[in-house]
């Protein structure tokens, strides 16, 4: 992801690039590899995220939205609407789980391993093989944290690779994960609306939208794109304000606004919706057509 309108920013404004969780988490990893010139500013929430970036604390975030195994990450895309800021590129991380140890330990020691209980969930086999019992941690980056800390030979942390190298942890074993193809898909956020080129490339389009309270509409209001031969990759609804009668839906497309059949699908989207906003125009990443 380092093509397109992202390209130079990371030196720009305060230089310093937002993320959920502690240094050593996967979401600082996407950090790393997308902006490696940019300061990474963990955060305790989304929210806090966000407000670092609306603020001028931060010039971007990068947040997790999905994963291969788990689907949409809780609350993400309720926060995304109202967070006042725009989408402007996308970056694929696989999730590759290590065994990390204090100095002197062995994994033959190990007979307890403390991370997230879905990196724990994700290294199941790993775990019953070796007789080793999980220990449910806030995140793998502060488990990571906690075992450097606790220094004991028999207590493990499951976490990055950076995690390891960031709190002086051994790898013990490496790549324990029983799904070789779990991968976290992340959204780089700027108060910036910066858009992809339409001749640059392929380009994804988010948005969400509220249908009309009229018979059908989602149907209808989905035929345009059928019509028109515009790729949804994703569509998601949710509950808004505690209403069960107010649904909004979250969708991503291939194709740029400005191209005639994306424009044509969005014309037609727009005589059954309600309320309908663009989140971002960017660069598809380049995993996508790996």
């Amino acid at each position: 992801m380092n093509s397109g309108p992202l390209t130079g920013m990371g030196a720009s404004a305060s230089g310093r690039i937002a993320f959920q969780g502690e240094l050593g988490a996967y979401s600082h990893q996407a950090c790393r590899e997308v902006f490696p010139e940019m300061e990474p500013m963990p955060c305790a929430s989304f929210e806090d995220a966000f407000a670092a970036v609306k603020g001028g604390d931060a010039r971007l975030a990068m947040l997790p939205v999905e994963n291969s195994l788990y689907g949409r990450v809780a609350d993400i895309h309720h926060l995304l609407p109202e967070s006042g800021l725009y989408i402007i590129g996308e970056h694929f991380v696989p999730i590759r789980l290590q065994l990390l140890g204090a100095e002197g330990a062995t994994l033959e020691a190990v007979t307890e391993a403390q991370s997230h209980t879905v990196a724990l969930g994700q290294c199941r086999r790993f775990l019953k093989d070796r007789a080793i019992r999980p220990v449910i941690g806030a995140d793998t980056a502060g488990s990571a944290a906690l075992v450097a800390q606790g220094g004991k030979p028999e207590r493990a942390a499951i976490a990055s690779r950076l995690a390891g190298e960031i709190y002086g942890l051994n790898v013990l074993a490496e790549d324990i994960e029983d799904a070789s193809h779990n991968t976290t898909r992340f959204l780089v956020m700027s108060r910036q609306k910066l858009e992809a080129d339409p001749a640059g490339g392929p380009a994804i389009t988010t948005f969400v939208f509220q249908v009309r309270n009229v018979p059908a509409a989602l149907y209808k209001a989905m035929g345009g794109f059928a019509t028109n031969g515009v790729n949804m990759l994703k569509l998601e609804s949710y509950m808004t304000d505690g209403s069960f009668t107010a649904t909004q839906f979250y969708a991503d497309i291939e194709g740029h606004p400005e191209s005639p059949a994306v424009r044509r699908a969005l014309e037609e989207l727009g005589f059954f919706t309600s309320r309908l906003s663009i989140l971002g125009v960017y660069p598809a990443a380049p995993f996508r057509s790996a």
